[in-house]
């Protein structure tokens, strides 16, 4: 498959730059949720019953939690609980889960973001870690879980998760991250990042019933690229829309000038080819929310106003962790 050519590239990146900052938090590092976050992390955007909902993970020095929040407009977010928390002493998402991959109704970037029956049943993907008491502690692993009215949750199983260093190639032998689920050509595609030491990179599994995974022997497919670059030392958090012709993928790097929002392409899903350049490097809020890490992203699209709406991780010493927010046009 041959690599796309810089000036598509160009062509391709050039909707989703300039985009404007919103002022400020959308959720703050300690929301009024009565969760005890101190962190906060991983937005996850979607649609329920005509409401936009948002899993956003929560981290309160023992390990990650799903929380949910709900909005009518998109930048007004009212807190309700938890989507899922710690998983049963010994079980693999005993430290935690964070919802990454909810089974899409549609993938086209422009969709509504609604969530899909299979089975009669709606599903996501979700990263976990199996230890409590610390940040992300090794080995991460995948587990799935399901609901029959998109409010509550339950574990496909406590016991065995869908992907885990079990197995694992050089590349992910030490930790499994977070999924991004995709529906195309009859099978699911769970595209992930994973570690091996300090370095990550995304690679991919497909399936045919969400619980039994292949990995693509063409993994990692976004590899991290030459010293000095905006990405050799992470390739991660992978996000995957159809985009007309071809297949788009946001993701974080972490390299020259820390952690920033990048972007590829792929027409057949499996080569992927990087656009150089940012989208949005950290340290340009105005307000100094990302003055340290951007990265982290989930994007919606509001039809009524053809705007879109790019909720990220923003970190910054002076302002901590919590949910920041791009769209594509100024908001009055």
């Amino acid at each position: 498959m041959p690599v796309i050519d810089r000036p598509t590239l160009d062509r391709w990146s050039a909707p989703y730059r300039g985009w404007h900052y919103y002022p400020d938090w959308i959720i703050p590092p300690s929301p009024a949720d009565g969760l005890g976050f101190s962190m906060v992390d991983c937005p996850t955007v979607w649609r329920l019953g005509g409401h936009w909902q948002m899993w956003y993970t929560g981290f309160d020095g023992r390990g990650y939690q799903t929380a949910l929040a709900v909005s009518d407009d998109l930048l007004h977010w009212t807190y309700r609980g938890l989507a899922m928390g710690f998983g049963k002493e010994g079980a693999f998402d005993h430290g935690g889960v964070t919802f990454g991959g909810p089974l899409l109704s549609s993938y086209d970037i422009k969709s509504p973001r609604t969530l899909k029956r299979w089975h009669d049943k709606l599903w996501v993907l979700y990263g976990c870690y199996p230890k409590q008491g610390g940040y992300e502690i090794r080995p991460g692993a995948e587990g799935l879980a399901w609901s029959e009215d998109g409010v509550a949750w339950h574990r496909a199983s406590e016991d065995r998760p869908i992907l885990s260093v079990d197995g694992a190639a050089e590349w992910e032998k030490d930790c499994i991250y977070q999924p991004w689920l995709v529906e195309a050509e009859g099978k699911f595609w769970d595209f992930y990042n994973a570690a091996n030491g300090s370095i990550e990179q995304t690679g991919v599994a497909t399936s045919a019933d969400l619980i039994h995974w292949t990995r693509l022997p063409e993994s990692p497919v976004l590899r991290n690229g030459p010293a000095g670059s905006f990405d050799d030392g992470f390739c991660s958090d992978p996000k995957v829309f159809r985009d007309g012709d071809h297949w788009t993928m946001f993701y974080f790097g972490v390299g020259r000038g820390g952690a920033q929002i990048m972007i590829a392409f792929s027409r057949d899903l499996v080569h992927w080819t990087k656009h150089p350049d940012p989208l949005y490097a950290p340290g340009g809020h105005p307000g100094g929310l990302d003055k340290q890490y951007a990265h982290k992203i989930s994007l919606a699209y509001d039809a009524a106003s053809d705007t879109f709406y790019m909720y990220y991780c923003a970190v910054s010493p002076e302002h901590g962790r919590g949910v920041a927010l791009l769209t594509s046009k100024a908001l009055k």
